[in-house]
């Protein structure tokens, strides 16, 4: 640990394998003590891969495939020095060319990539380390496969009740195959302590190699410092999606076109009391502001309380101060003893899915849908019953005078799930059952309807299960390996623990305004679009998606939090509305109103039947609703 209380600078170089591959080899160049860095996705080849197919780009759902794809693995005998690793395979290309710099500036590394190999990634990474004459040592943190636990636990009549959409495992109907669970940042700042320069992780939570350096860093307390790590909670959490925070999917991005080519990296700098300034990669585009952080901030939170296994964190009393140009500082952060569990997620087998496209043109397009789903469905006669999700959408719409044909034109889609592959895949040159059904309608089709040309999708492929529940951190073995030790080190839980509860309603609050205005006292209105004035961010958390709203003045704040209760959100979502909980509360440090919509992804990305299985896109949906929006605000200048 260093011998001064001087603050710990920390870059976000990766929020995923899709992230830039120039990471970390610059913001080593840059004035950091650690990078910090998440590649929880990756790419399967055929030899990795469960079914044995082609490759395959996944995203969010990597730990459901990485730990799928172990067990099947497994359960052919197949040696672990015969198949690919089963880690993200883009982490080393941008590791490498930094390793020189890494060691000639003391900048350490705590990274989440190693996914379900992370002992073979770490021996990767020394032999890389190796061949460039280098002395950094590595460490690897496991832990999160907890099968055995779940199962333990179950046999003893644990119910593990989903805490998006209720219910218990044991009626889950699925014959689940993996259990990951969250690890915090306590492991890391232990592997910093020993000597690591780089620590490798399988699955610790996005911000938890920010609370460990923090740790390390600050010599910070578990069982007391509670404020202190709950800043550094919310300071992993701004930096973990790396550019997000800097610009990338921000409301207000039409403002930031200079330079969006390349968007910089973030830069937390943790101060001892947990309060900190956030910066950006300098002379890159982008930008850092309260804007920027609020957005962030909103991104896939649950709730006024966020979290970790080291700390809770409470969001309600965070304030936000734009003290320089690319510069904001971020305090307020309140913390509560960690929780007593931790996230875990199973995963099983769900079936096979596939998704048929045709392209309508013209006038009159909800009549042409009606007429190719009828087609399709005469198709299938009795088999459309043996399909578990029968989903037929039509998605777009043609303009009035329509500009050019291709805006004209929009997308009908059959999408299907079914437990038995035969319906979707065919072993042999037959065309499978879906697809047949799908196009042989074609030349008996409305006018105006084609076949989009790449038809690969109906091709069915697996798809799998997620089921989010808590697990006890008591049964989790938390360790620290270190490359070049033989015994590893156990990491305990922490003394002081609280039972927050299983259920929703135990571990949140929700509630409406307080001493809501009329929106006739804000003066004359305009029916406009939400976005003209208010900004906003939304996710995931499995099947819950998330969406926080902001705007940049006082009296704008006291008109959101009066327009935006419960019942409106419900009315603007329309047809997207499903009918179950909404939660709700407010941070006005960043002038936010934030709600949780309850398993609105329909059973979470791998499974979900939407096109927005991430939650991303909710938020743009709902700032392009109508509202009474006052004239005086609109007249300040639309985001």
């Amino acid at each position: 640990m260093p011998s001064t209380k001087r603050p710990i600078r920390i870059a976000g170089s990766s929020g995923g394998f899709t992230d830039r591959q120039r990471a970390i080899l610059d913001l080593a160049k840059c004035d950091v003590d650690v990078i910090v860095g998440d590649w929880m996705s990756g790419v399967f080849d055929a030899e990795s891969r469960p079914d044995g197919g082609k490759s395959l780009t996944i995203a969010e759902c990597t730990m459901s495939w990485h730990g799928a794809a172990k067990s099947e693995l497994t359960k052919k005998g197949v040696p672990e020095d015969e198949r690919a690793g089963l880690y993200d395979p883009s982490f080393m290309a941008n590791l490498t060319p930094a390793l020189p710099y890494l060691q000639d500036k003391s900048i350490k590394m705590a990274v989440n990539a190693g996914a379900s190999d992370t002992q073979k990634l770490a021996k990767v990474v020394v032999k890389a380390i190796a061949e460039q004459g280098l002395n950094l040592k590595v460490a690897w943190i496991e832990g999160d496969e907890v099968m055995e636990a779940v199962n333990k636990l179950l046999a003893q009549g644990e119910r593990f009740e989903n805490i998006c959409f209720g219910g218990e495992l044991k009626d889950w109907g699925f014959e689940h195959v993996a259990a990951q669970c969250y690890l915090g940042g306590a492991g890391i700042a232990e592997a910093f302590r020993q000597g690591a320069d780089i620590v490798v992780c399988g699955r610790v939570a996005d911000a938890a190699p920010t609370i460990g350096a923090c740790m390390w860093w600050h010599g910070w307390n578990r069982d007391s410092d509670f404020d202190r790590l709950a800043g550094s909670l919310i300071a992993g959490h701004l930096i973990e999606c790396s550019s997000y925070v800097c610009g990338g999917y921000y409301s207000g991005f039409k403002d930031l076109f200079d330079g969006c080519e390349n968007i910089g990296f973030p830069i937390a700098e943790v101060h001892l009391d947990g309060s900190f300034y956030m910066e950006k990669e300098p002379d890159t585009g982008g930008e850092m502001s309260v804007g920027t952080c609020a957005s962030q901030l909103l991104y896939e939170i649950q709730g006024p309380q966020y979290y970790g296994s080291d700390v809770v964190a409470v969001l309600e009393g965070i304030k936000m101060t734009q003290v320089g140009k690319d510069k904001v500082l971020v305090e307020g952060v309140k913390g509560k003893p960690p929780p007593t569990t931790t996230k875990v997620g199973i995963t099983a087998k769900g079936g096979w899915q596939a998704e048929f496209h045709y392209l309508l043109c013209g006038l009159d397009l909800e009549q042409k849908a009606e007429w190719t789903e009828r087609q399709v469905r005469k198709s299938m006669g009795k088999n459309a019953e043996r399909f578990s999700c029968l989903k037929f959408s039509l998605n777009g719409y043609c303009p009035d005078d329509p500009r050019n044909q291709d805006v004209a034109t929009v997308d009908f889609r059959v999408f299907v799930q079914t437990k038995e592959r035969s319906l979707v895949v065919k072993d042999t040159m037959e065309v499978p059952g879906f697809n047949r059904w799908c196009m042989e309608n074609f030349l008996q089709s409305c006018p105006g309807a084609t076949i989009e040309n790449d038809i690969r999708q109906s091709a069915g492929k697996e798809y799998y299960e997620y089921w989010a529940a808590l697990l006890p951190q008591k049964e989790v073995i938390h360790r620290v390996n270190l490359m070049w030790a033989e015994q590893p080190i156990d990491i305990a839980v922490p003394d002081c623990v609280q039972e927050y509860g299983y259920s929703r309603e135990e571990r949140q609050w929700s509630y409406e305004t307080k001493d809501a205005a009329s929106v006739e006292s804000f003066g004359p209105t305009t029916r406009a679009p939400l976005g003209w004035v208010v900004l906003g961010r939304s996710g995931d958390k499995a099947s819950d998606a998330n969406v926080g709203f902001f705007v940049r003045h006082e009296d704008e704040y006291q008109w959101l939090c009066s327009l935006f209760t419960i019942p409106t959100l419900k009315q603007l979502l329309g047809p997207e509305y499903n009918g179950k909980g909404v939660d709700r509360f407010e941070i006005p440090g960043i002038k936010a109103v934030h709600f949780l919509l309850h398993d609105h992804l329909d059973r979470s990305y791998n499974a979900s039947s939407t096109y927005d299985g991430l939650g991303k896109n909710l938020c743009e949906y709902l700032r392009a609703k109508y509202v009474d929006v006052p004239n005086r605000f609109i007249r300040r200048g639309r985001v």
